[in-house]
């Protein structure tokens, strides 16, 4: 093989191996006897590549353009003192016209953009549908009732299957998220939950085939926060994590706030099948326009930058294949549940999800039954408080970030943001539980300002997963998850028995949440840490 080296302000080598017939690019910082400076002339770039009399002999005419080089102009001109030589000359920038180069760089629009920004933005927007499909059926199942016949118990039956397939997939997602990257699991549970919802109509009348349909959406959504969290903690450095977690999470307010508003005007002139379709056909797309627009970055990238990616893409999923079977015993589960940060997330994602799905589901009774307004009024107030917590993830995230930056410890902050998100709905709902003669519109603000402050979880608790171990990220957030899904179970249900039971809203729905939210900021102020633990295995 003959290591040929060419000169310039920034250096290349060529390389060409005669057995092969094949030649590469490779950079390099060296200087060498035998090299050549580039030699630019107007709008052209001309080049000479040396080989010695005894290579020339052994590569032809024919072979010595390497196929990188498709496009350059061969300039017949040989240098008698340095013995053979082939010149190439290529034009950039041409004024005359168009060249192959500038069309790659301007094609495809989005080819600039840095690549952690196309994945945030794409798992921003997953995020979006994924609630979507989430609240479509707490809306449908009016119209669905009166059509099938079904009693509260059958339709709480229904409505709490998507969080059986929840709260079984967040462990393997947490696991597959690891083991073949969060890009891939996220694919795949879009394309999963999308496709089951839009096959939910087809299946409604045939109760299993209805509840297995929701539960499939439950394990496709279920997998989706474990594997934007691998793809965060892989991608995104320490000084950004709290506004690309927070953009990603928070898209999941923007998919309630855009489901809530879509799905009554599109069950009343279409139907409620129509919700069904459409937004599965959503997450169709997205998992279309996300393999276009990796295969369209991999066409459009220079080439020795696309083959090198393909040769790591090829050897990462050879090394998962290979990886799979001993993996689940290669994670460090006994020092996970010996690490008392662990138990802190664990608690407070419990906590947090408690307040949030029980008052997901029963706001909306509660502002008609308790409040006095009428059902477009109840509806429209129960899009505030997830379209109020678009605008404070935002000041959350730039708060956080911008300490981070100042030099405040991580842990600090950590405990602050998730401090702010515990406590202001806890008095928020003691406020409203008091009888304090406030009028309905009051007690709206109140809870939607206490819920919209909960996002600050977003900049507390769902980064100290990345903050503790990028590594293990995605497993520990399938970890806290799954407990976090119990109160979709538990809680929703409960709720309505205690109601039933004491017909008070304040001790069925407001004190469960309160002593959840207090409980756990104490938890989470005495044990959480963003302090990477030694995660060893330890038997």
């Amino acid at each position: 093989m003959a290591n040929l080296t060419l000169k310039s302000k920034s250096f290349c080598s060529l390389s060409h191996n005669t057995n092969t017939q094949t030649s590469v690019f490779k950079t390099t910082t060296s200087f060498k006897n035998n090299s050549l400076p580039f030699l630019h002339s107007g709008n052209s770039l001309k080049f000479r590549v040396w080989c010695g009399i005894k290579e020339k002999e052994n590569v032809k005419e024919s072979e010595s353009v390497p196929d990188e080089l498709t496009g350059l102009k061969r300039a017949d001109k040989l240098e008698p003192k340095r013995g053979s030589s082939l010149d190439f000359e290529q034009g950039f920038g041409n004024d005359s016209g168009s060249s192959e180069v500038g069309f790659y760089r301007k094609w495809p629009p989005w080819k600039n953009i840095p690549q952690r920004y196309k994945l945030i933005g794409s798992t921003s927007l997953a995020f979006v549908i994924c609630n979507m499909d989430k609240v479509n059926l707490s809306i449908a199942i009016i119209p669905m009732s009166h059509q099938f016949g079904w009693n509260a118990s059958t339709a709480g039956l229904v409505q709490s299957s998507f969080f059986w397939g929840y709260a079984l997939s967040q462990l393997p997602g947490g696991w597959l998220a690891k083991i073949f990257g969060g890009r891939k699991v996220l694919q795949i549970g879009v394309l999963t939950w999308s496709v089951a919802t839009a096959l939910l109509p087809l299946l409604a009348g045939y109760m299993p085939g209805f509840v297995l349909s929701r539960v499939l959406v439950g394990i496709g959504e279920g997998v989706s926060p474990s594997a934007a969290t691998d793809l965060i903690a892989r991608s995104i450095p320490l000084e950004e994590r709290s506004r690309a977690v927070a953009f990603v999470f928070g898209g999941l307010s923007v998919g309630s706030v855009t489901g809530l508003l879509l799905a009554p005007p599109l069950i009343q002139n279409f139907g409620w099948a129509s919700v069904f379709f459409i937004f599965g056909f959503l997450g169709i797309a997205w998992f279309l326009g996300f393999r276009y627009l990796e295969e369209g970055q991999a066409s459009f990238s220079a080439i020795p930058t696309s083959r090198s990616h393909s040769i790591y893409s090829e050897k990462s999923s050879s090394n998962a294949l290979a990886e799979l079977g001993s993996s689940l015993k290669d994670v460090p589960w006994k020092a996970f549940f010996q690490t008392p940060a662990v138990w802190a997330m664990i608690y407070a994602h419990f906590c947090g999800s408690w307040g949030h799905y029980t008052c997901l589901s029963w706001l909306p009774s509660y502002f008609s039954e308790e409040l006095s307004l009428n059902l477009t009024e109840a509806a429209w107030v129960s899009i505030l408080p997830p379209l109020a917590s678009v605008f404070v993830t935002s000041i959350a995230a730039q708060l956080a970030d911008k300490l981070i930056a100042n030099g405040v410890e991580i842990t600090t902050v950590r405990k602050i943001c998730q401090t702010i998100a515990f406590l202001s709905p806890a008095l928020c709902m003691t406020l409203s539980s008091v009888d304090l003669g406030l009028p309905p519109w009051e007690i709206v603000g109140i809870l939607t300002s206490g819920l919209a402050l909960s996002s600050f979880a977003l900049s507390g608790l769902y980064c100290t997963h990345q903050d503790m171990s990028p590594e293990y990220a995605s497993i520990l957030l399938g970890i806290t998850n799954t407990v976090g899904a119990i109160p979709g179970i538990v809680g929703i249900p409960l709720t309505g028995y205690l109601l039933d039971t004491t017909h008070s809203w304040s001790i069925s729905l407001f004190v469960p949440s309160i002593f959840f939210y207090l409980t756990g900021t104490i938890v989470w102020l005495a044990f959480a840490s963003s302090k990477p633990p030694n995660f060893s295995k330890t038997d």
